[in-house]
């Protein structure tokens, strides 16, 4: 697994995820039913278009879990134990359909546990832009992340 170890992080360390995703009208629409989210804002063409932004917007959670799920491969694939909790979560700027995503990680801090001595606390900062490279969605995560197996 390419996962990084408790470890491996360096605190002020930025990776620049090689992952895009271009958003579609159905990633939108199915996310928002599967949440049971039934917010025409998200699902309502006719509903959208009397608004401000004249068309759907992508679900703001969504967005939140592509930006995430973006940074796992190069940073925490298979070495996490979980995730503890995420703050200042913001949305700068709306996402629609046919916008490609790209993110980046910055880490933030990192420390041992006291309850585990397998384990540690890792805090990330990602951020999602659009393709023009307009902030459109960031967070600070905290993960309870592996420590190098002993030999």
């Amino acid at each position: 697994m390419p996962g990084l170890y408790l470890e491996d992080f360096e605190v002020g360390r930025v990776f620049e995820h090689e992952i895009r995703r271009t958003v579609t009208e159905m990633d939108n629409t199915l996310f928002s039913c599967l949440t049971h989210n039934p917010q025409p804002l998200h699902i309502d063409h006719e509903f959208a278009s009397k608004t401000e932004w004249g068309k759907p917007l992508v679900n703001s959670l969504f967005t939140l879990g592509v930006m995430i799920g973006i940074s796992i491969n190069d940073t925490t694939l298979g070495t996490t134990i979980g995730n503890l909790g995420m703050s200042e979560v913001k949305f700068p700027k709306p996402v629609f359909h046919g916008d490609t995503l790209r993110a980046t990680t910055e880490i933030l801090s990192k420390r041992e546990t006291r309850s585990r001595p397998d384990a540690g606390i890792v805090e990330f900062l990602h951020k999602a832009y659009n393709q023009r490279g307009e902030l459109v969605a960031e967070c600070r995560r905290q993960g309870m992340m592996r420590k190098r197996p002993k030999a």
